[in-house]
C-alpha cells in the first residue's frame, strides 16, 4: 500500500525556481532518506509535501495522502491530516516545544487530543521512559540539554499515531547511544506499516533505515537507489564527495603547539552541580593557546554547563583560573542551538551591523569571513527563520570569530551541518583556532570528530 505520492514537487520564490521537480513514493513499511548539503532543497521539499513553506515561497506538483489528493499550491488543505496522517518530527525543539508547559503533559495533550487516547498521562510516561526521559516528565524544555529536547520533541510528534512521519534531522545533537534508541524506534515504525521520510546528514542512521536514499544539491536530486547500493557504490561526484567527509575518515591531527608558555585557562577538581547534584566526576586540565580540548559524553551529563562555568556564566565547584590578559569579549561562545541566539525580527545583517558598531569594528572584515565560511552575502538580507540551520550555524560562527576570541566554547558546533559543509567549517574552526592562538572546547557527540580535531579529549562521567 502506498501512503504517500509526491510528483513533480517543486518551489518557487517569486520568478526563481529553489526546487526542481522532484517525486517520490512512499510505500507502507519504507522509508525515504533525503541527504545534501545545507540550502540543497532537503527542508523545502518537506515543508512543500506538509504544507508549511515560509511566506513568499510557492509549491507545486501533486501529493496524495493515502486516499486523499492535496494540492501543494494551496497547503491549508492539508492541515486537518496534520498530526493524524502524517507527523512531523522538527529540526528545531526549542521552536516546537511549550516553553511554558512541563514534558510529559506536552507528550499527553497530543495523545488526549490529537489520537483521542483513554489514559494520555500514562501513555505520556511511558513514552518518556522509552526514550530515557523517566526522570524529565516535570521538568519544563528550558531545563532539558539539547539532546533531551529533541527526544521530548520526538514523543510529542509521534503521540498522535500517525502513519507517515517526517523527521527532520531526528537524530541530531544525540550521542550514538541515543541515535540507535531513536533509529529502533523509527524502524518500529516502519514494521508497524507506518511510512518514514527523513531529512538527515547523517549517514549511519541513513543506512540504518534502509529503503531508498535521494542525494540534492542545489535544489536538484542528483542521485537515488536503494541505500545499501547508494552507500556502498556512489556514483555521482556529490555523493562520493559527501561519503567520503564522514569524519571517521578524516585523518588524526599531528601534535600541534604554539610555543605560548602561560595558558589560557586552568582548573584543578573542578564540575558542576545542579540542584544540589553534581553533574559530573571532578576535572583536572590545562589549555593553552591554539590547543583543543573534545569533551564528549551522554545527553544530559553536563557538557554544555562545563562549557558555561569555564565561561563565568554559571557557578562552579574546585579551582578554575582564567588569563586576566584576556578580556570579557575575548570568552565566546557558539550555541548549541544557533536559532536562540538570533532576534527573530531582525535580518542576519541588521544584528550583524549592530555588532560591529557597538565593538567598532571593520566592516571589510565580514566579506572575507563570509567566503570563507561558504556564505553568500545576500543571505544577511534574511531572517533567522528563513536560512537553514546549517548556515545560521555558520553565521553563528563568523558573529564569534569577528570579536577576536582568545577562547572559544563550541556547543555541538556543527550538529546542523551536512558532512561536506562540516568538515570545511571544523577546518576553518581549527585553522583560526592554531593561527590566532584561541583555545577552544568542543562539545560533540560525534567522538570521531573529536578523535581527528583534538589534543585531548576527555568524556564526562556521571558523578
Amino acid at each position: 500500500m502506498t501512503l504517500l505520492q509526491a510528483k513533480d514537487i517543486t518551489v518557487m520564490a517569486g520568478g526563481e525556481r529553489l526546487l526542481d521537480p522532484v517525486s517520490l513514493t512512499l510505500p507502507a513499511g519504507r522509508a525515504v532518506t533525503v541527504l545534501g548539503e545545507s540550502g540543497s532543497g532537503k527542508s523545502l521539499l518537506a515543508q512543500a509535501i506538509l504544507g508549511t513553506l515560509p511566506r513568499g515561497l510557492a509549491a507545486a506538483g501533486a501529493l496524495t495522502l493515502g486516499e486523499t489528493r492535496l494540492d501543494p499550491a494551496r497547503p491549508q488543505g492539508s492541515r486537518a491530516l496534520w498530526g493524524r496522517q502524517i507527523a512531523v518530527l522538527p529540526q528545531e525543539p526549542w521552536l516546537a516545544l511549550d516553553p511554558l508547559m512541563r514534558a510529559a503533559p506536552q507528550v499527553a495533550e497530543v495523545h488526549g487530543l490529537v489520537a483521542g487516547a483513554a489514559a494520555p498521562d500514562r501513555l505520556a510516561h511511558q513514552d518518556l521512559a522509552a526514550l530515557g526521559l523517566a526522570g524529565a516528565g516535570q521538568k519544563y524544555p528550558w531545563q532539558l540539554s539539547g539532546g533531551m529536547a529533541q527526544r521530548l520533541a520526538f514523543a510529542a510528534a509521534r503521540a498522535g499515531g500517525a502513519p507517515i512521519t517526517v523527521a527532520d534531522e531526528p537524530t541530531k545533537g544525540l550521542d550514538s547511544d541515543r541515535r540507535d534508541d531513536v533509529l529502533a524506534l523509527l524502524r518500529r515504525g516502519l514494521e508497524q506499516g507506518g511510512g518514514l521520510l527523513t531529512i538527515t546528514h547523517d549517514l549511519a542512521l541513513a543506512a540504518g533505515l534502509g529503503g531508498e536514499i535521494l542525494v540534492m544539491q542545489g535544489g536538484t536530486v542528483v542521485e537515488r537507489g536503494p541505500a545499501a547500493q547508494l552507500l556502498a557504490a556512489p556514483q555521482h561526484p556529490y555523493t562520493r564527495a559527501l561519503i567520503a567527509a564522514d569524519p571517521a575518515r578524516w585523518p588524526r591531527p599531528a601534535p600541534s603547539g604554539t610555543g605560548a608558555t602561560t595558558p589560557v585557562l586552568c582548573a584543578e577538581g573542578f564540575s558542576v552541580e545542579r540542584d544540589g547534584r553534581r553533574l559530573f566526576a571532578p576535572l583536572d586540565f590545562t589549555l593553552a593557546p591554539g590547543r583543543i580540548l573534545g569533551v564528549a559524553g551522554p545527553s544530559g551529563c553536563g557538557k554544555s554547563s562545563l562549557g558555561n562555568a569555564l565561561l563565568g556564566l554559571v557557578p562552579h565547584r574546585g579551582w578554575l583560573w582564567r588569563d586576566p590578559e584576556v578580556p570579557k569579549l575575548g570568552l565566546q561562545k557558539l550555541w548549541q542551538d544557533p536559532p536562540a541566539a538570533f532576534p527573530a525580527r531582525l535580518t542576519l545583517g541588521q544584528g550583524l551591523d549592530d555588532l560591529l558598531r557597538l565593538h567598532r569594528i571593520d566592516r571589510d572584515r565580514v566579506a572575507p569571513l563570509l567566503d570563507r565560511l561558504n556564505l553568500a552575502p545576500d543571505l544577511l538580507a534574511r531572517r533567522p527563520a528563513a536560512v537553514s540551520g546549517g548556515e545560521l550555524q555558520r553565521i553563528a560562527l563568523l558573529r564569534a570569530l569577528l570579536l577576536e576570541p582568545r577562547f572559544l566554547f563550541a556547543d555541538e558546533p556543527t550538529s546542523r551541518l551536512d558532512p561536506v559543509t562540516q568538515a570545511l567549517t571544523i577546518r576553518l574552526m581549527v585553522e583560526v583556532a592554531r593561527e590566532r592562538g584561541m583555545a577552544m572546547v568542543i562539545v560533540s557527540h560525534d567522538r570521531a570528530l573529536l578523535d581527528a580535531i583534538s589534543d585531548r579529549v576527555i568524556r564526562l562521567e556521571p558523578a
